[in-house]
């Protein structure tokens, strides 16, 4: 039994995007976009994995940590906009260290990417500094287990709002088409550093969320329809989804 669920990581963790999406939020966090502003409601990857909402997925009833892990206590360290430098330097930080048994989730590198894609470097430079993105992310998973020692870490592949298409409106427009091989490998090195660590699980959020972007029907989608990076109600849904068969993979082995 976990004593602790801990996420870590970036938007992809957090209320305040599905929160918009469905409406349920205070009105100046609609008005800013800014969690600090009002209440939003907990409706993120992260609050869902650890307290379904009922009423909304009735589907995903009894199929939480609150419910399988009774007295579980959860802590969102997540940030919206967090590379993998800021979950060192902010996050990492605040996480005490602790022999209990620990559940962890980590969603990160996608701003890492994207902030490497704006300078739209040469090819042989942006592979280099792809390396260097999973090699944070490795550094990062090492020390996340120094803290935690008795954890189980989940970790997230970062999805692709294009669906393939190499564009996803809104972002970097007139920066052409998005080097996704980049992002092919960084997900590559997230299941490669995965497969060297125990009591770890990879949630492959890259290949569930495929179809699901700017290719799809609009109520087919599992992105924000204002921010197409950043996931709706839905795709909140399907980030917990992922993290709960990863558990449950983990936990089987």
């Amino acid at each position: 039994m976990f004593a602790h669920y801990i996420a870590l990581g970036d938007s992809m963790s957090i209320d305040l995007y599905p929160a918009l999406d469905a409406g349920e939020v205070d009105v100046a966090v609609a008005l800013e976009w800014n969690a600090g502003a009002g209440n939003v409601a907990p409706l993120g990857a992260a609050a869902l994995f650890y307290s379904n909402a009922d009423d909304r997925y009735p589907d995903f009833q009894g199929q939480d940590l609150a419910t399988l892990h009774p007295g579980i206590t959860y802590t969102n360290l997540a940030e919206d906009g967090a590379t993998i430098g800021d979950v060192f330097g902010s996050q990492l930080s605040l996480l005490d260290e602790s022999d209990d048994d620990t559940l962890l989730t980590l969603s990160v590198g996608g701003n890492d990417l994207l902030s490497a894609f704006s300078n739209r470097p040469a090819p042989v430079l942006l592979q280099g500094i792809v390396r260097d993105i999973g090699d944070g992310l490795e550094f990062l998973a090492e020390a996340l287990r120094r803290v935690r020692p008795n954890s189980t870490l989940l970790i997230t592949t970062v999805y692709d709002p294009s669906d393939g298409t190499r564009k996803v409106p809104g972002v970097f427009d007139g920066a052409g088409p998005l080097p996704l091989e980049s992002l092919n490998d960084f997900n590559a090195r997230i299941k490669q550093v995965v497969s060297r660590l125990q009591r770890a699980a990879v949630a492959d959020v890259h290949t569930h969320f495929r179809g699901h972007g700017v290719t799809a029907t609009e109520a087919e989608r599992w992105y924000w329809k204002r921010s197409l990076i950043e996931p709706n109600a839905a795709g909140a849904s399907e980030i917990r989804r992922l993290w709960l068969d990863a558990l449950e993979s983990v936990t089987e082995n």
